[in-house]
């Protein structure tokens, strides 16, 4: 019974991501607004269930995990700008916990390749699309994309699952910024896109964590 309970943890994170992305193409408002808020809470439970050695890895990892549900929950409780400020300082406490989980493995990660390179382009092409529209955000969204860029390439050191979930955690959030900064620039079903790659981004960060941690 207990060598089931991680599959069928993950198996309902995996339902719920299901359910969310469906809601969300299909305008179900409410039902993509409870399994957004439901979701990590399950992966953190999937984290959990396997039974991993509490290392600094894991525990960081779920302290990332916390923020990122403070991030997903809070903002619905303010608006217009206040919500953003809040969904940025929740997520910029989430990278900085997993860039202090991922940073011991710097040396196995492309910081040291040239694969560094498309994420220099991309956090740079990010902030030659966002930066003129931000106003007042500027600082706080420029951290924020240093945060975010650090990483997901930090992330490439732990494990080539954790990698992936960094990029695209990455580009779900670059999507969040040209939806926010750039109203001009029409990307279809872009909620869709957004939460897709955030939430397989997180549960691909989450089984690279778990390889690394007990590679059983």
């Amino acid at each position: 019974m207990r060598s089931q309970l991680p599959r069928t943890a993950a198996g309902a994170y995996v339902v719920d991501v299901v359910v969310h992305l469906v809601a969300q193409l299909s305008g179900a408002d409410d039902l993509a607004r409870w399994t957004q808020w439901v979701a990590i809470p399950l992966l953190a439970f999937a984290v959990l269930a396997a039974r991993p050695p509490m290392t600094r890895l894991i525990t960081l990892t779920l302290v990332a995990l916390f923020f990122s549900w403070l991030g997903d929950f809070l903002p619905h409780f303010f608006d217009d700008d206040t919500s953003f400020l809040v969904l940025v300082g929740c997520f910029m406490l989430a990278q900085i916990a997993y860039i202090a989980a991922f940073l011991p493995h710097w040396r196995e990660s492309y910081l040291r390749s040239l694969l560094v390179l498309p994420y220099v382009v991309l956090i740079g092409l990010l902030i030659y699309l966002c930066a003129p529209k931000a106003g007042s955000l500027l600082v706080p969204v420029l951290l924020y994309g240093l945060a975010l860029g650090s990483m997901a390439v930090l992330a490439s050191g732990v494990h080539l699952l954790t990698a992936a979930g960094g990029a695209l955690f990455l580009i779900s959030d670059g999507l969040i910024a040209i939806g926010a900064f750039r109203p001009d620039i029409d990307i279809p079903a872009s909620g869709f896109w957004v939460m897709s790659t955030y939430l397989i981004g997180q549960g691909l960060i989450a089984m690279g964590v778990l390889r690394q941690a007990n590679p059983r």
